[in-house]
C-alpha cells in the first residue's frame, strides 16, 4: 500500500533544512534502493523556499508509514511543526500500473 507523508516545516527553520538536507537524501536514497520510496520533494513557498515535505512511500501499513517518517533526518532533527500521514492511490502516471 501507497502513503503519502505530507510534512510542514516549522517556521523560520529553513536553515535546520539546509542542515540536515545531506542525511535526509541519504535516508531517500537507501529507501529508494529498498523499493520503498516512490517519489519525494519539497513543497515551496511564494518565495520559491522550501516549507515542507511530499513523500510517497511503500509499507504494509500506516503505522509502518509512520515509523519510515519518523527516522527522517528531517523528522529527527525537529524540522517538522506537522506531518500528516494519508494512504494513497495513485492513479495517473502511476509507471508500475
Amino acid at each position: 500500500m501507497l502513503f503519502a507523508l505530507q510534512c510542514t516545516d516549522k517556521s523560520g527553520a529553513l536553515q535546520l533544512r539546509l542542515d540536515t538536507r545531506p542525511d535526509h537524501v541519504a535516508y531517500l536514497n537507501d529507501l529508494n534502493a529498498k523499493g520503498i520510496l516512490k517519489m519525494a520533494g519539497p513543497f515551496l513557498g511564494d518565495d520559491g523556499k522550501p516549507t515542507g515535505s511530499l513523500v510517497i512511500v511503500k509499507a504494509e501499513t500506516i503505522d509502518d508509514a509512520r515509523a519510515i517518517a519518523e527516522a527522517d533526518p528531517y523528522a529527527k532533527a525537529g524540522l517538522f511543526s506537522n506531518v500528516e500521514i494519508k494512504a494513497f492511490n495513485w492513479v495517473f502516471n502511476n509507471p508500475e500500473a
